[in-house]
């Protein structure tokens, strides 16, 4: 068994554990309220110097934290990670993506409407721009496809629904995506999640 903590307002958290539930893994949950600042706690840094959640903990005492890598760990050996290399070259590329281009723009302006309460007119235009230029390139990909990767469900796929599928507390309408909107509704049924 492994400790996963984690704040549940966080998609970055939430993918981890969607990945440990879908697989049926066990784990002890450990809530860390980001917003009160315990990741920054002394206690909290002297296991993880990063500072963030999600944070994992093995059995024995190994930690990772950065939650692509403790996807990606959990999932070894399962369907989540696509047997053909291409495949799963394809699977970190949009892994990848998602921590580079998509998270930083709708998961930050999610966070600062949702959760701070600032009106738009306190939020970065660009926040907006960009979380609408991620969502059509996601759009373009799924255009004739039920998954990010090849034909089946993967990490991929895990990774980039978890601020998709609340990209509306940031002021994201998903119904001017409807691919996108479909795709999160597969994904959200693959992992048994309520729509």
């Amino acid at each position: 068994m492994f400790t996963l903590y984690g704040d549940k307002v966080s998609g970055n958290c939430l993918k981890v554990k969607f990945v440990a539930d879908h697989l049926g893994l066990a784990y002890r949950w450990i809530d860390v309220d980001v917003v009160k600042g315990e990741a920054k706690s002394p206690e909290f840094l002297a296991k993880f110097p990063m500072g963030q959640v999600p944070a994992l903990e093995l059995a024995d005492g190994h930690r990772l934290a950065q939650s692509n890598a403790m996807m990606l760990f959990l999932a070894r050996g399962s369907s989540l990670i696509p047997a053909d290399e291409l495949e799963q070259a394809e699977m970190l590329q949009w892994l990848f993506w998602e921590q580079y281009s998509h998270e930083p723009a709708i998961a930050v302006r999610r966070f600062q409407k949702f959760y701070l309460g600032k009106p738009d007119s306190e939020i970065d235009p660009a926040l907006m721009r960009k979380g609408r230029a991620a969502l059509d390139v996601m759009a373009g990909h799924l255009a004739g496809r039920d998954w990010f990767v090849g034909k089946g469900f993967s990490c991929a796929d895990i990774g980039l629904v978890a601020y998709t599928r609340v990209a509306h507390e940031g002021g994201f309408d998903l119904a001017e995506w409807p691919v996108v909107r479909a795709w999160v509704q597969r994904v959200e049924r693959a992992l048994g999640l309520a729509a």
